[in-house]
């Protein structure tokens, strides 16, 4: 599959995703913020792929070389490798940051689902401490 095929994949479906509920005025911080662990999961993912794409698409090593001295100037040269030094040293802080966001992104998903699961079993809990059983014929 290309990258232009499976871009366009991922664009349709994060368009497809469910719209986010109506605001009601509540007026919380969140706003009209929905997140779900699948969802934070796949954006991690994605993250993770982009870094992946742009560490295969580093900048080539040979190019710098071809601006090298007797082939060009001894100043062209030395500005050529200053050039690409400073643009390997920015490459590899963009996808340092990719990885890094992704990372923290799976363990903000890690996080979210705990405090679902902790949401849940202290329903459960609750319901079954202060629960009482009506038969339905009592109702």
């Amino acid at each position: 599959m290309s990258f232009d095929a499976e871009w366009a994949q991922h664009k349709a479906l994060a368009r497809s995703a469910p719209a986010p509920a109506p605001d009601t005025g509540g007026g919380g911080p969140a706003g009209t913020l929905v997140a779900g662990s699948s969802s934070i999961n796949g954006n991690a993912n994605l993250l993770i792929e982009i870094a992946a794409l742009l560490h295969e698409g580093r900048p080539d090593g040979d190019a710098s070389t071809m601006a090298r001295a007797p082939r060009a100037h001894t100043e062209v040269a030395e500005q050529v490798l200053r050039f690409a030094a400073f643009a390997d040293d920015q490459f590899k802080d963009t996808v340092a940051l990719f990885a890094g966001l992704a990372t923290r992104l799976k363990t903000t998903g890690t996080a979210f689902a705990r405090v679902d699961d902790d949401t849940a079993r202290s329903f459960l809990a609750g319901l079954l401490s202060s629960g009482q059983y009506v038969p339905p014929e009592c109702k």
